[in-house]
């Protein structure tokens, strides 16, 4: 399917990887990774061709379809979430404005005998013949249905995309993308903002996608659940193996260990073979035997072993001052955004040293409630209390954008200092492994981990002992995660923490508040304890015993109904099938009218009233539809 040779890509005269080649090929589904900075995204967006490589060619079959799913999405402000979804269908929506143009010049023109009119009935047909095999008869459908299955309601279709959080209108991306028809997908990290339900659902759709697939992720679980193939990119080079991440880091492990004893193997031969020339080159007689062995030695392949990147930042989260018993208090704190209410009577208490995670899906007001504690947002009723002397810190889902993209990573850090601290700047961006000139990079240029990096830095400059830190992982590679894991470990504060990585959260908190339906519930462990409370092995246990909730609520259930509901319940069925028998008569009819056309198409276009009947058909399926749906779910809601 596509096909990498020898590229290059460089940035201020060093190469990020040079002369690298792989194939891709149907039903590969591979794991790109390795460190912040790599040239992860960088290859991502070669293979998209939103950029061009230094040297090299990719070559791909002809007409090859690619969807690229990238870290940051940016909608049209105003669409709804119907409609951008359904910008999935490009040519469907051009055929559909050039067949309002036409019927519209049908109805307004009397020349019926001229060569335009003839002409304009010709387009109309062979318009709609296309029309109807690129699925527009069905896209509407497909659509809602697709949205539905990642977790949408009706009632969100037609709500503009600002008004979702980024784990929302990922979804509404990760829509668009299922319902085109993709050869290659390319995405980056795509589980950064999801939640649970949403990551399984990903996990299912690319595990049935029959094309290939190029994932950025630093997530181990979701890796292992995925990829059959696993590319790294370190130090310019690329290691490609047939195994999914965890399997991968063994086996080359494995081979870095044989690629160790051959070498030593070889350099105890060279050794011997470097004795005997020098012991044969003294003597006369044995003078054409060290030439021998001299030419024999510089005929050796030397083994090298694979070089492996193992920097790492240095982090370390020093309390300022010891706080009260009590550093976090809320009261009745309730948070709606319009007539969406989100949080409601929420009482907290934080104490002094504790480790806390916030758990549950998106949208359930885990990040709002964050953002009123650290009073980011106000909350719509009650209010927070912050203890003595807690100062905090704090790290946001969304942290690049609190990041000026205009100024360089030294100016960001010493902007951030204060007189005590500003000497240290450059040896705290050392640590961070933003060294020489990495330091007058402008931050707009940063890749999203090596933000993360720089915003962790700059948390190290002002004094704190109280840490609220909102999905902190989201763009770090798996070594940078671990270090982070390693200094929430060894933070001697308190520790406010919001994640849906069950892998950073294990070790870290003993407390831990699941958000769900406006409400909060407090179990009194680290994760584990909270997982085994829920009866469950992990996160998506939990979610899919919910779906399979949801699936038991959606099955017909048998209850006493009273003689008004029997009744009541009839009625609607009633409604129902006679719905679906016009619903029927009607495809019925269309059908029979687009074969009309295909057979003689100058007799049936010759009907002044054809085309008035079969848009008027239209018409009417389209309304049968609107109220078999209504109807529908009445039925639904009726619990029968």
């Amino acid at each position: 399917m596509l096909n990498i040779h020898k590229l290059s890509v460089g940035f201020g005269g060093e190469y990020l990887f040079e002369d690298i080649s792989f194939r891709l090929h149907a039903g590969d589904r591979v794991g790109l990774i390795g460190k912040n900075g790599a040239g992860k995204s960088t290859l991502l967006k070669l293979l998209s061709k939103d950029m061009a490589p230094d040297t090299g060619v990719i070559a791909s079959e002809k007409d090859l379809k690619l969807g690229f799913l990238r870290q940051d999405i940016d909608f049209v402000q105003g669409r709804t979430v119907l409609e951008e979804a359904q910008q999935a269908f490009e040519e469907i929506k051009a055929l559909e404005l050039q067949l309002d143009e036409i019927n519209h010049q049908l109805a307004t023109r009397t020349d019926y005998e001229s060569e335009v009119y003839s002409q304009l009935i010709e387009d109309l047909s062979e318009i709609t013949q296309r029309y109807e095999m690129v699925g527009g008869y069905n896209y509407q459908g497909e659509t809602e249905k697709i949205l539905q299955g990642l977790g949408f309601n009706r009632s969100d279709f037609d709500k503009k995309t600002e008004t979702f959080s980024g784990g929302w209108r990922m979804r509404i991306e990760l829509a668009k993308l299922l319902l085109q028809t993709n050869d290659v997908l390319l995405l980056d990290e795509p589980t950064n903002h999801l939640d649970i339900e949403s990551i399984i659902w990903l996990e299912q759709f690319l595990n049935q996608f029959t094309g290939a697939v190029v994932i950025v992720s630093h997530d181990k679980m979701f890796l292992d659940h995925v990829t059959n193939r696993s590319i790294e990119i370190s130090l310019g080079r690329i290691y490609d193996y047939n195994k999914p991440y965890s399997q991968y880091l063994v086996l080359r492990s494995e081979l870095k260990e044989l690629q160790l004893n051959a070498q030593k193997n070889q350099e105890k031969q060279i050794q011997q073979t470097e004795r005997l020339i020098e012991k044969f080159r003294a003597k006369a007689s044995k003078a054409t035997m060290a030439q021998s062995l001299i030419k024999k030695l510089d005929k050796i392949d030397r083994i090298e072993v694979d070089e492996d990147d193992n920097s790492v930042m240095k982090l370390k989260f020093p309390v300022s001052v010891t706080p009260g018993k009590v550093v976090i208090e809320s009261h009745g704190v309730s948070k709606a955004y319009g007539d969406h209410q989100v949080l409601s009577e929420i009482d907290l208490l934080i104490e002094r040293d504790s480790k806390t995670a916030f758990v549950g899906q998106n949208g359930q007001g885990k990040s709002t409630l964050a953002k009123i504690i650290v009073g980011d947002i106000k909350a719509s009723q009650g209010h927070v209390k912050l203890g003595h002397n807690v100062q905090i810190g704090y790290f946001a889902q969304n942290q690049a954008e609190y990041l000026d993209g205009n100024k360089t990573v030294l100016d960001t850090m010493i902007d951030a200092a204060n007189e005590s601290n500003r000497a240290k700047v450059r040896d705290i961006l050392g640590s961070f492994l933003f060294r020489g000139d990495d330091a007058d990079k402008y931050v707009r240029v940063l890749s999203g981990g090596e933000r993360n990096r720089l915003a962790l830095a700059k948390m190290l400059l002002q004094p704190l002992n109280v840490l609220v830190m909102d999905e902190p992982t989201n763009h770090l590679d798996i070594k940078s995660k671990n270090v982070l894991k390693q200094a929430l470990q060894s933070f001697e504060g308190t520790l406010l923490l919001v994640s849906h990585d069950r892998d950073f959260l294990q070790g870290l908190t003993n407390k831990v508040y699941e958000f769900k339906d406006q409400k909060i519930k407090e179990y009194l462990g680290d994760i584990d304890f909270y997982l085994e409370q829920r009866k469950v092995a992990d996160f998506r246990a939990i979610e899919k015993k919910q779906q399979q909730k949801k699936l038991s609520k959606e099955a017909p259930v048998n209850k006493e109904l009273s003689y008004k509901e029997q009744k009541a319940m009839k009625s609607l069925q009633n409604k129902l099938s006679n719905i679906e028998a016009q619903i029927s008569d009607l495809e019925a009819a269309i059908k029979k009218q687009d074969q009309s056309l295909e057979l003689d198409y100058e007799k049936t276009a010759s009907d002044p009233e054809f085309f008035d009947r079969y848009q008027n058909n239209k018409l009417a399926l389209q309304d049968c539809m609107k109220r078999w749906e209504k109807i529908s779910e009445e039925i639904d809601l009726s619990g029968c």
